[in-house]
């Protein structure tokens, strides 16, 4: 069956082509072949002959095989009928076995298709051996494509966290915000008491004082008009009494400062309220580890924190929230009698991944303190510093126009060291700390993260 099948398809196959007749025309010859293969073997040429027998054909336009191209159709359709299992693993063409893969159109192939022109002068191979290493190759591709969905679960679960920890913030934030503001209210509400009581005392005083003078000219009113009766009435008697009688009066006085003193009350009010109420604000924009968001400590335990690319991790670090790009900046950093602490400047594009080595090329002008006397000037290359006094607070000052930055101790005002250079993008404070470190002044008009300004 197999021999009789394999018979029948090489008799339905083109010669040219070596595939099933299509739209197959006849020669009077009576050789068969597709009409498209016919017409590229007769291009450029001056005669037609056919491609067998070479026997001229006068005929340009060929009929068309009708008998031929029925039962190739029909067989076609009788093939396409068959089991799955059959045609999946047999020549579409030639029902033949697959046996070869063509690399150069990426496809199985039989023996007969082997020998045919469209894969004549192609690279192949075992089946076999092409399923292998396609295999091999999804192996790759499925090895990577899981290193990247590890990937991908990874930063899922980041984004995840970091939602949730924006609504953490958003709630901590709110709950800041209006104790923030009702301490602020009961200031108003207690200086607004405060205000009218002493309103409502110099309005009782004032009140109970004109009162009281009310009453005495009263009664002087009282007996002035006594005096008046008497003087009348002796000046209608015929005797002359009258001589004796007096009439000497003090003239009345107005009171001075009977009237509220209103400017006192409400002269610039709401300026001298503020006024009042800067004594007890902290200048602090807010950003730190602990609530307070004045001071940063290294507490030996890591907080539960998303994982985003502004953070420094795993080494501890904070950032001013102001950049700088020009102009000059200047600051103060108490750092106590802590034994470690990082302070100085960074670039925005410093990284904040994995190990950080304090360079100015790599965007740190940093001074630091190892095991509580060693002071290293993290320049190129690093400087030991010596210093006279142990200074309990680090002034910064920053000219960015200059490309300087300097360190001091304010209590002498003794110079510790300057980095020089050129900077390019914005610069921000620098906080590395090992233990508590606390920021208490802010020389120039600028808000930082972690500082305590004046």
């Amino acid at each position: 069956m197999a021999a009789a099948a394999s018979f029948l398809e090489e008799e339905l196959c083109c010669a040219v082509c070596s595939d099933f007749f299509k739209d197959p025309v006849v020669l009077k010859c009576s050789h068969s072949f597709c009409r498209v293969c016919l017409q590229k073997c007769w291009e450029g040429k001056s005669s037609q002959e056919c491609p067998l027998c070479r026997r001229k054909s006068s005929v340009t336009d060929p009929p068309v095989n009708i008998v031929l191209r029925n039962i190739v159709e029909s067989y076609l359709q009788q093939r396409s009928n068959e089991a799955p299992e059959k045609t999946e693993s047999r020549c579409s063409l030639h029902g033949e076995k697959l046996l070869l893969f063509c690399k150069n159109d990426l496809e199985p192939i039989c023996v007969v298709c082997q020998t045919a022109r469209k894969h004549r002068d192609h690279q192949l191979c075992p089946l076999e051996e092409a399923v292998l290493d396609k295999k091999a190759e999804l192996r790759r591709s499925l090895i990577t494509l899981k290193e990247k969905l590890k990937k991908f679960t990874k930063v899922k679960q980041e984004f995840e966290e970091t939602a949730k920890h924006i609504k953490s913030q958003s709630q901590h934030t709110e709950k800041k915000i209006k104790e923030e503001f009702e301490e602020l209210h009961q200031f108003l509400r207690e200086e607004e008491e405060a205000r009218l009581t002493t309103l409502r005392m110099e309005g009782m005083e004032k009140s109970e004082r004109m009162k009281e003078k009310i009453d005495n000219i009263s009664k002087q009113v009282s007996t002035l008009s006594e005096k008046i009766r008497d003087i009348e009435k002796a000046m209608g008697a015929e005797d002359v009494s009258f001589l004796k009688v007096g009439c000497s009066l003090q003239d009345p006085e107005l009171a001075s400062e009977a009237l509220i003193d209103v400017a006192k009350h409400l002269g610039s009010l709401k300026f001298r309220v503020w006024e009042k109420m800067l004594g007890t604000v902290q200048y602090t924009p807010w950003l730190s580890v602990f609530d307070d968001l004045t001071s940063v400590r290294d507490t030996g335990v890591k907080q539960q924190l998303p994982d985003n690319p502004e953070r420094f991790s795993p080494c501890v670090g904070v950032l001013g929230s102001e950049g700088f790009n020009s102009g000059k900046h200047s600051w103060e950093v108490e750092v106590g009698d802590t034994p470690e602490w990082d302070v100085g400047v960074a670039a925005e594009s410093v990284n904040r991944k994995g190990g950080i080595t304090y360079k100015p090329e790599n965007g740190f002008w940093v001074i630091v303190l190892k095991k509580g006397d060693v002071y290293t000037a993290c320049d190129s290359p690093p400087a030991l510093l010596s210093l006279k006094k142990t200074p309990q607070r680090i002034r910064v000052q920053l000219d960015y126009d200059r490309g300087e930055v300097s360190f001091s101790n304010p209590a002498d005002m003794s110079l510790i060291y300057t980095f020089k250079g050129t900077f390019t993008g914005s610069l921000f404070p620098f906080f590395s700390p090992l233990t508590l470190i606390s920021c208490l002044d802010c020389l120039a008009s600028t808000s930082l993260i972690i500082f305590f300004c004046h």
